[in-house]
């Protein structure tokens, strides 16, 4: 199994076509978005091409091919143009280790949960990265639409042998590490 990692698309037609041209050229199996997927959020500015009814549109279109968790800015109302559901986290087994994905804004490497995991997968922060804390693999796909830091936009490939890549949106790996 190979899984395309997002956050952050922020209502942005223009990136999330981008991200779904991506996970096409990635050949993988799943997409899994780690929330803010409509609403831009009263803290970012409005990203290019914001149309959240149109983000919907094409994630309908593949929604048998993804998986939604809740993000901060992600609300009631986004379920009525989803054809998919918004779940809160979710643990991956992946070669034997426990990946927990969220979206950030509870659980982060300042706000680990409870559960020892092997890896801990967020967005939320816009800024792509890959580390390690006391044991556990930490990292966050960036922002797909709204880049902060300096950092470009982004996503993770993770497969079945543990190994997580963080890339940009043209493909170019960025980092790369085995869970």
């Amino acid at each position: 199994m190979k899984y395309v990692v997002a956050s952050d698309l922020h209502g942005s037609v223009l990136y999330t076509e981008k991200l779904v041209r991506a996970f096409e050229r990635e050949k993988a199996d799943l997409l899994i978005l780690l929330g803010d997927i409509y609403y831009h959020g009263p803290r970012n500015p409005l990203p290019e091409d914001y149309l959240p009814k149109g983000v919907a549109e094409i994630l309908n279109g593949i929604k048998e091919k993804i998986v939604v968790l809740k993000g901060n800015c992600d609300s009631a109302v986004d379920a009525m143009i989803s054809e998919f559901d918004f779940i809160e986290d979710m643990v991956l087994s992946v070669n034997g280790k426990t990946v927990f994905l969220t979206h950030g804004h509870v659980f982060n490497k300042d706000a680990m949960p409870k559960t020892r995991y092997s890896a801990v997968l967020y967005g939320h922060f816009h800024t792509g990265f890959i580390e390690r804390k006391n044991g556990v693999l930490l990292g966050n796909p960036g922002s797909v639409s709204l880049p902060k830091n300096g950092t470009p936009h982004s996503y993770f490939t993770l497969d079945d042998s543990g190994a997580i890549a963080l890339k940009t949106l043209d493909g170019e790996v960025l980092r790369e590490e085995t869970i």
